[in-house]
C-alpha cells in the first residue's frame, strides 16, 4: 500500500486492486485518519476536499459529530455517543448546513435569512419538547405579514421538525397541527400575487410616468409576461431579430443570475410582439453596444442588483401616474388576462409564460377568458400585441 499525497490533509492510497482517499484532521487533540472507497478521479479528490473543509467548520462551529460523518468508524467510539440536539436553534443550523451542501446557494441564503430575522430570535433555545401547536400558533397570529411570506418563514422550521422526527426525536410534527388559513386574518390571507392586472388606461399612464430606460423596461415587461427575475437579467445575445424570438434563459435573484429555470418549461423561446419590439429598440441606444444586459438601473448603468432594487422604483412611477398600487409581478397577470380576455389561445398564452399546460392559466385567469374586449380596447390591443414574425402565423392576429 503507497500514499501519495495530492493536498494538505488529503492523501491518495493505492493498493494491489483498489484505490481509496484518506482524509486526515485533528479532533479534540487526536489526529484522525478516515478512508473513502474512492477511485483516484478528479471529481473524487475534490469531493474529499470539499468533505474535509466540512469536517473542520464544524469543529470549529463546535457541532461535528463524527458518527454522522463516519457511522462505520472505529474511531467514532472514542468520543462518545452523538449528541443529542435538544433545541430549536441547534436542529435549524443543522438543516442551514443541509441545505447550503444540497440547495443552491440563492435558496440557502433565503433560509438563513428567514433564520437570522424570524426563527432564532423566537425559538432558538426553546427545546425541542417544548414547542407546541399552540405556542407556533400565538407565535404566527403576533407577525405582521402576508400568508405567503408566513410560509416562506416556516419552510426551514418545517425542514428541521420533519428531520426531528425522521430521527425519532420527536413523535410528530407540531407545524402539521397548524392552519394558517385559521389563524391569519382575511386581509393578510390575500397574497401580493393574487391577479389584480392592469388595463389599458392605467397601461399608458404608467408608461407616461416614466423616465429614459424606464419606459423600455416596464413596456417590454407588460409586452412579454416575463417575471421580474427573468427580464433583469435578459441579454442581448438572447434577442433573436431576424425570427423575432427572445430566449428566456436566465434569472437574476438575490444579486445571482442562474441559467437554469424551476421548470423546463421555463427556459422557453417567446415571440416578440409589438410593444417588446419597440420596447427593445429603444433600448438599444443605452446598452446594446455593452453587449451585455438589456435593462439597467440607469442610477448606476449597470444591471439591476435585484428584483427588489428594481420594485422601489415601480412604486415611485405609480405614485406619480396616479394610479392605484398593485406589485410588479402584476405586470405578468396583465399580459396573461389581457390576451385572454381578447381571445388568445390558452396554451398559447401558457407557452408564453413558461407553463407547462394550461391548468394554471384556466385556475388563475378563467374569468378573463370569456370576458371579451370592448372595440377601442381592442384596437389598442392589436396594436400592443401584434406579431412581429412573419412565421407565427398571426397566432395573435388571429386571436384577437
Amino acid at each position: 500500500m503507497g500514499n501519495q499525497a495530492s493536498t494538505r490533509g488529503i492523501e491518495l492510497r493505492k493498493g494491489t486492486e483498489s484505490e481509496s482517499i484518506r482524509i486526515r484532521f485533528m479532533y479534540k487533540g487526536m489526529e484522525c485518519r478516515e478512508s473513502l472507497k474512492l477511485a483516484h478521479t478528479k471529481q473524487n479528490i475534490n469531493y474529499a476536499i470539499r468533505l474535509r473543509g466540512e469536517i473542520l467548520n464544524a469543529i470549529e462551529r463546535g457541532n461535528f459529530n463524527y458518527a454522522e460523518y463516519f457511522p462505520d468508524s472505529t474511531t467514532a467510539s472514542k468520543f462518545g455517543p452523538a449528541p443529542v440536539k435538544e433545541t430549536i436553534g441547534e436542529l435549524l443550523r443543522e438543516q442551514l448546513d443541509i441545505a447550503k451542501k444540497t440547495l443552491s446557494a440563492s435558496t440557502h441564503r433565503g433560509y438563513k435569512q428567514v433564520c437570522d430575522s424570524h426563527l432564532f430570535d423566537q425559538w432558538d433555545k426553546t427545546l425541542l419538547r417544548d414547542l407546541t401547536a399552540p405556542a407556533i400558533r400565538a407565535w404566527i397570529a403576533g407577525l405582521d405579514c402576508k400568508i405567503k411570506t408566513v410560509r416562506n418563514i416556516l419552510t426551514p422550521l418545517r425542514n428541521a421538525l420533519e428531520q426531528a422526527v425522521n430521527d425519532d426525536l420527536i413523535e410528530f410534527n407540531p407545524l402539521e397541527r397548524v392552519k394558517l388559513s385559521k389563524i391569519m386574518p382575511r386581509e393578510a390571507r390575500k397574497t401580493d400575487f393574487e391577479v389584480d392586472p392592469f388595463d389599458m388606461k392605467e397601461i399608458s399612464a404608467i408608461l407616461a410616468a416614466c423616465v429614459g430606460q424606464e419606459r423600455n423596461v416596464w413596456q417590454h415587461a407588460f409586452a412579454t409576461g416575463m417575471r421580474t427575475s427573468e427580464f433583469i437579467a435578459l441579454e442581448w445575445q438572447s434577442i433573436d431579430w431576424v425570427s423575432s424570438k427572445i430566449s428566456v434563459d436566465r434569472v437574476k435573484t438575490q444579486g445571482i443570475t442562474k441559467t437554469d429555470a424551476k421548470t423546463a418549461a421555463g427556459n422557453r423561446k417567446i415571440d416578440m410582439l409589438r410593444g417588446a419590439y419597440d420596447a427593445l429598440v429603444a433600448q438599444k441606444e443605452f446598452t446594446q453596444l455593452k453587449g451585455g444586459l438589456v435593462f439597467e438601473d440607469p442610477r448606476y448603468n449597470e444591471g439591476w442588483a435585484d428584483d427588489h432594487a428594481l420594485a422601489k422604483r415601480w412604486r415611485r412611477i405609480l405614485t406619480k401616474a396616479g394610479v392605484r398600487y398593485r406589485n410588479p409581478y402584476q405586470t405578468r397577470h396583465t399580459f396573461a388576462s389581457t390576451l385572454l380576455s381578447a381571445g388568445a389561445n390558452p396554451l398559447y398564452v401558457a407557452k408564453m409564460m413558461g407553463h407547462r399546460d394550461t391548468e394554471m392559466i384556466t385556475r388563475n385567469y378563467g374569468r378573463w377568458i370569456e370576458q371579451g374586449t370592448e372595440s377601442e380596447t381592442r384596437k389598442q390591443l392589436l396594436e400592443f400585441f401584434a406579431q412581429m414574425s412573419p412565421k407565427s402565423n398571426g397566432i395573435i392576429g388571429k386571436a384577437l
